[in-house]
């Protein structure tokens, strides 16, 4: 047995725990530093631009969330699909996986950077950029579209590398991102006095250096799968299994890009610029909140999807359990550091009192539900990472499509600019507990199906 498919096979032998220590705090420092460099770019834009440039760059964002969610769509699929046929000993299903995965989204990435190119001013206009905005959204947006391809390469296939037992090298990668687009965002704005269109360059620039590094080590470096040419055609088969299983976090990320075009309208309307400008810094440290969750459920993907595909179920229960209690306290912690240090996160990236007055009050409410977002996510991940695509599709779209939107157009009828701030907290509250509910069911399931894979097991070797 390789070196490679021992580090693998580990996911089905080592406590349960430890390997989710072992794996989750490599992502989660990743994600922590992803997030810190999306932050601290808007801390530059904000400061070194202005706040109309921050109003710009969260008027674009539900393009940057839809960039996104086509690469989860593939990325996140295959990851999950990986882990299973690894946990099934299937080694090279899983590496037309990978290669599959690739090919696709590199075609995926070209075809939506020029078709949304070549409409960007519409698109612009509809996402509500008025005229002081405009041009700012449009630097900004015509050169992040130009890396889309590298963006879906460095975000969506370097998954993979935690999926094969390698959660060191994807946080190296995640953490390289980080420190180079925060040291060529200063660099591009204040001493080249690019503007923001010296923050989109630092993006691009940075997703490159990564996407070179990604296909490396699938190919030259010391990866468990490895690229291979005969698996760079694409079957039909093989993507429709990804993307069944990577449709629950593309829809969600869609659903998001359209309840924040909902947003920024009804901001516009119920508050002005600076409240889509504050809406921006919000999201931003919504996001700096999560990525602790969303590195806890990249950790435990690989976990939970190879001892699955196992059939050990005991460690399949025992995982999405630790995981719960992990993402609930992280997000206990954030909770109370938000409501005390309101005022101060939101005068970091920008002094405009107007813009922090609207923020401080927005965030408290806004992000009031945090402590029961993590459970919720954590389990529509678990239903992502063992193949169950009808479910994570339902507990995704719940929050945002069923709940999220509806209360949007409602509640600023009756309670203006706080209605606004209100829909995301009532939403979060029951989604939550609909996601209880499906833990609670699934618990239960996995006690049967352990149960029974037991007494076929005894049945066999007597």
């Amino acid at each position: 047995m390789t070196q490679e498919m021992t580090t693998a096979n580990r996911l089905g032998t080592d406590p349960v725990g430890k390997l989710l220590i072992q794996f989750s705090l490599p992502a989660i420092i990743a994600m922590i530093a992803n997030a810190l460099y999306n932050v601290v770019d808007s801390i530059f834009v904000g400061r070194g631009v202005g706040s109309l440039a921050l109003t710009a760059v969260t008027i674009a964002f539900p393009i940057m969330i839809m960039l996104m969610a086509f690469a989860m769509l593939i990325g996140i699929g295959a990851t999950a699909l990986i882990s299973i046929r690894l946990g099934q000993r299937n080694h090279d299903e899983a590496e037309k996986i990978l290669g599959n995965a690739v090919a696709s989204i590199v075609v995926l990435g070209l075809v939506i950077s020029v078709g949304t190119l070549a409409f960007l001013d519409p698109i612009l206009i509809f996402l509500g950029a008025t005229p002081d905005v405009f041009d700012y959204a449009k630097q900004f947006t015509s050169i992040i579209l130009l890396g889309t391809v590298f963006q879906f390469v460095s975000f969506g296939i370097n998954n993979i590398i935690r999926a094969e037992g390698n959660p060191m090298i994807s946080m190296g990668t995640m953490i390289f991102s980080a420190v180079v687009n925060t040291m060529l965002n200063p660099i591009f704005i204040f001493v080249f006095h690019w503007g923001i269109r010296g923050s989109a360059l630092a993006t691009v620039c940075t997703q490159i250096l990564v996407s070179a590094y990604i296909i490396y080590h699938f190919t030259l470096g010391r990866s468990t799968l490895k690229l291979r040419i005969k698996y760079l055609r694409m079957e039909w088969s093989v993507l429709m299994k990804i993307v069944a299983i990577g449709l629950s976090p593309f829809l969600l990320q869609m659903a998001a890009s359209v309840t924040m075009f909902l947003f920024n309208n009804y901001l516009i309307v119920y508050g002005g610029e600076m409240a889509v400008a504050a809406m921006g810094v919000i999201n931003r440290c919504a996001m700096m909140l999560l990525m602790p969750i969303f590195g806890i459920n990249q950790g435990s993907q690989p976990i939970i999807g190879y001892n699955y595909g196992a059939k050990k179920y005991d460690r399949v229960k025992r995982a999405l359990f630790d995981a719960s209690i992990a993402a609930t306290s992280i997000c206990l912690i954030g909770f109370a550091v938000i409501q005390i240090f309101s005022r101060q996160i939101i005068s970091l990236f920008n002094s405009n009192q107007e813009l922090v007055s609207i923020g401080v009050h927005g965030i408290r409410i806004f992000l009031v539900m945090l402590p029961v977002i993590g459970v919720q996510i954590v389990i529509t991940n678990y239903f992502q990472s063992v193949g169950k695509a009808g479910k994570a599709i339902l507990l995704s779209l719940t929050r945002q499509v069923l709940f999220l939107i509806p209360l949007i157009i409602l509640l600023p009828r009756y309670f203006g600019l706080d209605g606004i701030w209100m829909a995301g907290p009532i939403a979060d509250a029951i989604a939550s507990i609909l996601a209880g509910v499906f833990l609670y069911n699934e618990f239960r399931h996995l006690d049967e199906k352990h149960e029974l894979h037991l007494e076929k097991t005894k049945v066999a070797v007597d």
